[in-house]
């Protein structure tokens, strides 16, 4: 058996945090059609529900983010890593600042546009975050 080490537990845990926040946003966006049909209350009760998980996800995904940085040599990098990083970054605190403005919201339309800045830019700090580990 391979060994378990600290790296392997870091990059662990943010793999499943970020699939926590990222997995959960599209299953929720899922389900909200159908949640309203059983109630117009329905979608934010499961919301509640739901940011009691997500935000811990985000936080852990953010903490350990940073941690994967600090051990990263950032100067043996390609400034296309850099830049790749960067791009990163501001979708992730992009997705964050969408979900908040998401949870506040009460119009129908606020709800959806800030549902999908939040979703759209998750799904794509995955994809950046994968970008830089290939």
């Amino acid at each position: 058996m391979l060994p378990i080490e600290l790296d392997t537990i870091r990059l662990f845990a943010h793999v499943l945090a970020a699939s926590v926040w990222v997995g959960g946003q599209l299953t929720l966006a899922g389900l909200v059609p159908g949640l309203r049909q059983i109630s117009d209350e329905a979608p934010r009760i499961v919301a509640r529900r739901f940011s009691r998980i997500a935000w811990p996800a985000f936080g852990v995904a953010v903490v350990t983010g940073m941690w994967n940085l600090m051990e990263v040599d950032v100067a043996d990098t390609s400034s296309e890593y850099q830049v790749t990083l960067g791009v990163k970054l501001v979708i992730v605190a992009l997705s964050g600042i969408g979900a908040a403005l998401h949870a506040v919201s009460s119009s129908r339309g606020a709800l959806a546009a800030w549902g999908a800045v939040s979703g759209v830019t998750a799904l794509g700090a995955l994809f950046f975050g994968v970008l830089l580990r290939s």
